[in-house]
């Protein structure tokens, strides 16, 4: 779940009043001071977000529906169990180079870049490509290409055609991205950070290497894609299409499969990070990124909601504790935000973000630490409370504001086998946080003494230096690339 800081605040309000001011008389404005605060805020419209139709198949895969006839286009998508969580050690990367080599390679009917001709012809797209715990295979088009597209995208998904030239460009393209992942601070930082919340080794953190993908093969594609196409498929379509035709095909495509094989049960430990203060020296830049990590919960957690409004205060936006304290009346830090994630089927971390200026890293660090642990002995206040229920509440206007976004959320209810009224039950919960839920919650997740501290910036310009946090030792995290092991070459008899 990519994911911390800012939300937006209109730009065109201050404009507004300044303009109005040079319109309207100054008696009349002095007569009637701040008249927006007067304009009555109706109450939010029920939220009824517009249900899909899900269907499950006999031999267990999930089909779901959702019409929508606004305009003349049809969607996909195959969501398959399985990601980078599950490949082998020695071939990290295997994920990636798949997503990427099973579209580009094509079918046993249609090449690759064949495909890629009949696509732009009709304005059509089919993707592939994986994630932490799934692949998928998408497409779009207009309904009148839609019974073309959807066949081509089934011939992909069930007789791909692994090719070995693609193949390598795909390791090529990925290796480019090994040897220059250290060129970006705020990459470092948020993929360093991982590593100290779930560990090196953890299959959370894992990174390709360029020996890892070297170890990977046409044969390990083919054998990813035959072991997971086994799975429990999710298959959803929405658009302008009529819901009885579309199913008659979605059943003719896939009611034939064989019962599905669920992926054995994780059994993955979460330690949380050794608490600390971790440092990266990058000499070419002039300032610091400053992650603040410790462990955080899963999305079924029944505290999520008072979760989820003290996260708002503590660090949601303009208004929020970090931002008002560290940017705003200390001039801290160029962006500061975070708070305790909560992943669907393992715990997310907690997270707390700023970017400052060299000199001022510690002075900014500390500020934000006062702020996290502000959570557990200042009060929170009626006005906190109301602005971070209704900022949540008014994002659901924004989040699920139309049919595909509905129906992309109830594929990953689905999919982490959530109930399908969460959503549902997840506005309610908020709706329902009061002070004493905020101060119960933020005294049972908050926890200063367990956080870790890392640090990317230029140590040379630190001063002091992260010594002065008076956390103990600061310790070096080593982010070197590792080379390929060559083989010398045999010694030639006389």
């Amino acid at each position: 779940m990519n994911r911390h800081l800012l939300r937006r605040v209109s730009r065109f309000a201050l404009s507004g009043v300044a303009l109005a001011a040079l319109l309207v008389p100054v008696a009349a404005g002095a007569q009637q001071a701040d008249p927006w605060k007067k304009i009555p805020i109706p109450p939010l419209p029920a939220f009824h977000p517009h249900e899909p139709v899900r269907i499950e198949l006999k031999n267990g895969i999930v089909l779901f529906l959702q019409v929508d006839h606004e305009l003349p286009f049809v969607t996909g998508s195959v969501t398959i169990p399985g990601g980078s969580r599950n490949e082998p050690v020695d071939k990290a990367g295997l994920v990636d180079l798949y997503g990427m080599t099973w579209r580009t390679s094509g079918s046993e009917k249609m090449s690759g870049d064949q495909m890629d001709d009949f696509l732009a012809q009709k304005a059509a797209h089919i993707d592939t490509g994986g994630d932490i715990d799934s692949t998928a295979l998408s497409w779009d088009s207009l309904k009148a290409d839609s019974g073309q597209v959807y066949a081509l995208a089934m011939d992909l998904l069930f007789h791909p055609k692994f090719s070995q030239e693609k193949l390598e460009l795909a390791k090529q393209q990925e290796a480019t991205g090994i040897v220059r992942r250290n060129d970006d601070e705020g990459q470092i930082a948020s993929r360093e950070a991982d590593k100290l919340v779930y560990g090196v080794d953890s299959p959370y953190t894992r990174q390709p290497e360029l020996a890892t993908i070297a170890n990977i093969s046409l044969a390990d594609l083919q054998a990813w894609h035959d072991r997971t196409l086994r799975g429990r498929l999710i298959v959803s379509i929405s658009g302008d299409f009529d819901p009885a035709t579309m199913e008659a095909k979605l059943r003719a495509t896939f009611d034939g499969l064989p019962p599905v094989t669920p992926l054995p049960p994780r059994h993955d430990t979460f330690p949380g990070p050794t608490p600390g203060v971790y440092f990266i020296n990058k000499g070419d830049v002039n300032q610091s990124n400053i992650e603040i990590v410790g462990l955080g919960t899963t999305r079924n957690n029944p505290d999520v909601p008072a979760l989820a409004v003290m996260n708002d205060i503590l660090g949601g936006g303009f208004g929020s504790r970090l931002f008002q304290t560290v940017r705003t009346k200390l001039g801290l830090a160029y962006e500061v935000g975070g708070g305790l994630g909560f992943e669907y089927d393992h715990p997310a971390d907690f997270r707390v973000v700023a970017l400052t200026k060299s000199a001022t890293t510690v002075e900014a660090t500390k500020a934000a630490l006062g702020e996290i642990s502000g959570l557990t002995t200042r009060p929170f206040t009626p006005a906190e409370l109301k602005r971070g229920k209704d900022d949540l509440l008014n994002g659901f206007l924004f989040r699920y504001d139309t049919r595909d976004k509905v129906l992309a959320e109830r594929v990953l209810l689905e999919f982490y086998g959530y109930p399908p009224n969460y959503l549902d039950t997840y506005k309610a919960g908020i709706e329902k946080v009061t002070i004493p839920d905020l101060d119960r919650v933020a005294k049972k997740y908050i926890h200063p003494a367990k956080l870790a501290i890392l640090v990317v910036g230029n140590e040379s310009q630190i001063k002091p230096g992260l010594t002065a946090l008076d956390m103990g030792p600061v310790h070096s995290i080593d982010i070197t690339i590792p080379m390929p092991k060559h083989e010398a070459p045999a010694e030639k008899k006389p």
